[in-house]
């Protein structure tokens, strides 16, 4: 790290300590930007770096609830608004054990520029908390949301912050919160969360949204090697809904997609992976990925690395840092020629490297999984019109704007004399917009 990049991100690691994922997420942004504080100096002058890496609020709260035995349980919640020069807050609720408040921050900060490349006029945010909803029932998620949401409430608004879905919260969890909101405000602010269920403001195409995206995104930078996803073999890490959807979209393209995982090991299924089964073992009973294999007569691998599995197509949809160099090794020895990120930051910066020296296609996961939150924003739209669009348009825009981010990326990338370079092109061009807003903003 060079220049004038090197003292702020100091300035970051002092300012929030033990914040491993965070810092991780500052450095893979700042490799990027040298040539920008060249060509841009008036971004150093206005100390534009120091305030986005700075969140505009952090908010850390107590969730207490009572468990089907009458026992009352403690959980920490958070909401870190982090930037809103382009809008209001976006971003979603994270409800799993890890979250501490480095993961928020580092989900935040990829935020601002995953939305800032959706053309869209939305800030980043993020939130969630240390709740595992795995093994609850109805009764106790809907006690635990609803005690989460009496505080969260005060700080979000349509106009103001506007929370949605992420790894362990659902359509359920989201119908949860938003009843306990319209409860307490007495207001059917529809536009104050999305991800909601289709009869009750939600949009069509915000399910499969996020998985969709990443493969349309995925296909147009092979299109531009004159390949595509037809008759390709396809890995896929995890099996919640960006992983499902991704899969689906890459079976309508002709890929055969063999493998899914989830946190007790990965199945390969050679003859493709059956969409509706899983949906019916992962959405409607909540069960594990071994179910499926037990009911579709795919192998199933317990506690494996699924990037054992060799693909031409790689998509990382689980967590963040599950795919590192010698999983990246492997599946360059395979024959790897495209690999997009579905989740956020799943890849280490050492497999990142490995791919972009191999000269194997690679998409950052602030491109290439934009879709959920673009049309988490098109569902906004939806409700502030008080209207509702049919499938094939909404899915009609969203392939619309994947395509818009790649261009965008490409281009920047090109400008900046890095081409096919998307981490780079993302990183660039996510900022410099967000980066133009400040600056026109002024100091506040």
């Amino acid at each position: 790290m060079e220049g004038q990049l090197a003292p702020v991100f100091e300035q970051v690691l002092r300012r929030n300590p033990g914040e491993a994922e965070f810092h991780q997420a500052v450095r893979e942004v700042f490799d990027s930007l040298a040539p920008v504080l060249v060509k841009r100096p008036e971004y150093t002058d206005a100390a534009v770096l120091e305030r986005i890496c700075e969140p505009e609020r952090q908010i850390i709260f107590r969730v207490p609830w009572v468990d089907d035995h009458g026992r009352v349980q403690i959980n920490r919640g958070f909401r870190v608004e982090f930037n809103s020069a382009l809008g209001p807050y976006k971003g979603g609720l994270r409800f799993h054990p890890s979250v501490y408040l480095g993961i928020i921050k580092f989900l935040g900060f990829e935020q601002i520029f995953k939305n800032s490349l959706t053309g869209m006029p939305i800030g980043g945010g993020k939130g969630g908390s240390d709740f595992d909803p795995r093994g609850k029932s109805d009764a106790e998620v809907m006690r635990f949301c609803q005690s989460f949401m009496t505080e969260l409430y005060r700080h979000i608004g349509e106009y103001t912050d506007v929370p949605a879905g992420d790894i362990g919260v659902g359509g359920r969890e989201i119908g949860y919160l938003f009843g306990q909101y319209k409860r307490i405000t007495n207001r059917y602010e529809s536009g104050v969360l999305t991800g909601k269920g289709l009869t009750w403001g939600g949009s069509l195409v915000r399910t499969e949204a996020t998985g969709y995206g990443t493969v349309i995104f995925a296909n147009e930078m092979l299109k531009t090697r004159n390949n595509s996803f037809d008759g390709k073999r396809v890995v896929i890490s995890g099996s919640g809904n960006v992983a499902i959807y991704a899969a689906q979209k890459a079976q309508q393209l002709g890929a055969n997609v063999v493998a899914l995982s989830d946190s007790s090991g990965y199945v390969v299924d050679e003859k493709g992976i059956d969409i509706d089964l899983i949906q019916q073992v992962k959405e409607v009973e909540r069960g594990r990925i071994s179910d499926y294999a037990t009911r579709s007569g795919a192998t199933f691998v317990e506690k494996g690395n699924i990037w054992d599995v060799s693909a031409d197509i790689a998509l990382p949809c689980a967590t963040q840092n599950e795919l590192d160099r010698a999983s990246a090794q492997k599946l360059i020895e395979s024959g790897v020629k495209a690999v997009a990120e579905g989740a956020n930051m799943p890849c280490t910066p050492d497999a990142v490297l490995a791919f972009q020296e191999a000269g194997v296609l690679f998409a950052p996961g602030k491109a290439a999984n934009a879709g959920g939150v673009a049309t988490s924003a098109l569902e906004m739209q939806q409700n502030a019109s008080r209207d509702s669009w049919t499938f094939a348009h909404t899915e009609d825009r969203l392939h619309a704007i994947m395509a818009n981010i790649h261009n965008n990326c490409a281009t920047t990338a090109d400008e900046y004399d890095q081409p096919s370079n998307y981490v780079a092109g993302a990183n660039i061009a996510g900022f410099t917009k967000v980066a133009d807003a400040i600056l026109a903003l002024g100091v506040i």
